[in-house]
């Protein structure tokens, strides 16, 4: 089994430490834009709550038929602090091995891990674009409200962004450095 350089060993570590700003910042942001609300509507999404205008965005989407949006319909904040431990800690055990392989599997949890997140982001917006309440106020026919997984998307009246925030940014900062040391550990191999 072949080691590691000391310098891709410490890319492994600073990677799996950059986990650890998940818990301090939000992981995602919705912002909605309309000539009412000029200075835009936003929400947060954290590792275990949400933040911002969440009222003022349910009091606008009540009126199309949208499921009221809260803590309680991510059943992933149950769970989420838990999963970015263990991500942490696997990070920190790939860093003390040291091994090639060590490398490859922590960058392939972490990229499984961001992979799983965009799927479950994309259902959740699925689900609470499509499931509208057949009495709302508003019924415009044939139209979903799903909001776009990363970007900008128009919704009626309202510009609405989707997409990572200060956690999910460190948290990418981090797959690109264990890249880093994956391209660097093939330069060095081929060098041998």
């Amino acid at each position: 089994m072949q080691s590691l350089s000391t310098s891709n060993r410490i890319l492994i570590l600073i990677a799996a430490l950059l986990i650890i700003p998940s818990y301090f910042t939000p992981l995602w942001q919705i912002s909605l834009w309309a000539p009412q609300y000029p200075e835009g509507l936003n929400m947060k999404i954290w590792i275990d709550h949400l933040s911002g205008n969440v009222d003022q965005i349910n009091g606008v989407n009540h009126y199309i038929g949208m499921n009221h949006i809260g803590d309680e319909m991510f059943p992933e904040f149950t769970y989420l602090i838990y999963v970015i431990g263990v991500l942490t800690a696997l990070g920190i055990v790939a860093f003390l091995i040291g091994k090639r392989w060590s490398l490859y599997s922590f960058f392939g949890l972490m990229a499984l891990f961001g992979l799983a997140v965009l799927v479950d982001m994309y259902r959740w917006g699925y689900q609470y674009g499509h499931n509208l309440d057949p009495k709302a106020a508003i019924k415009v026919e044939g139209m979903s409200y799903q909001p776009p997984l990363i970007g900008y998307k128009e919704l009626l009246n309202f510009l609405a962004y989707s997409g990572p925030d200060t956690g999910s940014w460190i948290l990418i900062g981090g797959v690109v450095l264990l890249l880093i040391a994956i391209i660097r550990d093939r330069m060095e191999k081929s060098a041998l």
